[in-house]
């Protein structure tokens, strides 16, 4: 099982998407980091799991239809961004 951290620009895009949209429905926002924390923490078990990301090194978990999460594997698990799915990446 290996650790989950999350970058600090991770941190601050999460925080962005969740004030941006409970400024128009609090409930929705509380689901959706509710939904990017718990499927993130599974990432510990099974790090492979998801799709290689478009940055060489990287990988992808879509955490719901409009957003993902992009993370690395070293020896532990990095969360570098919290997207949503419409913006343009990388």
């Amino acid at each position: 099982m290996r650790l989950v951290k999350w970058k600090l620009p991770a941190l601050d895009a999460l925080t962005d998407i969740i004030d941006y949209i409970e400024q128009f429905n609090p409930i929705a926002a509380a689901s959706l980091h509710s939904t990017i924390v718990t499927s993130t923490k599974g990432l510990s078990e099974m790090p492979h799991s998801f799709r290689s990301g478009r940055l060489p090194g990287t990988r992808e978990m879509v955490v719901h239809p409009n957003y993902l999460v992009v993370y690395q594997v070293v020896d532990h698990v990095e969360i570098l961004t919290v997207l949503h799915a419409k913006q343009k990446y990388p």
